[in-house]
């Protein structure tokens, strides 16, 4: 099978399965369809032979984040909480912006060419960690370092917050 032919199915895959998150009435169901997703978008990523954002994708996404998603669902009573229909107003506008949205996507699209890639500029080592590593160590050494003293900081100034309202509630 020719890669464009694979890259066609998957995309296709991909937009039904996105589609089926939105229209499904189940939420477990959806966040369901969307671990297939993340699944469509990991295989996107062999294709590109970016392999470690596929599995990046596959650990990060579809385990963790998607399950963290099932738990919550699960925690709710989902029966006791059914939402009172929408009015007709609602549903209108709603649908009008949507329709205004897939036009302007459409002509984004229409009026813009997207060019074939070179092929002999093609690096087959484009997407491999050793790579990855030596950009993110080397030209993007300093916001890489600036980021991780941000998430450092976060982390501790969550730990006082938490330590501070376990105080109060001591007392």
């Amino acid at each position: 099978m020719e890669i464009s032919n694979i890259w066609y199915f998957l995309s296709a895959l991909t937009l039904l399965s996105a589609l089926m998150v939105i229209i499904s009435k189940n939420p477990i169901h959806s966040v369901l369809y969307l671990v297939f997703t993340f699944f469509c978008i990991s295989a996107h990523y062999v294709l590109l032979n970016a392999q470690f954002l596929m599995a990046v994708n596959i650990i990060v996404y579809a385990g963790a984040i998607m399950v963290l998603f099932l738990f919550v669902i699960m925690m709710f009573d989902l029966k006791k909480n059914i939402p009172e229909s929408k009015s007709s107003l609602t549903k209108l506008a709603g649908s009008v912006v949507a329709g205004t949205l897939l036009v302007i996507l459409i002509a984004i699209i229409r009026k813009n060419t997207i060019p074939a890639p070179a092929v002999e500029k093609f690096n087959s080592q484009t997407g491999m960690v050793e790579n990855l590593g030596q950009v993110l160590y080397g030209e993007f050494l300093l916001p890489f370092e600036l980021v991780s003293i941000l998430f450092f900081v976060a982390m501790v100034g969550a730990v006082l917050l938490g330590k501070r309202e376990a105080g109060e509630r001591n007392f």
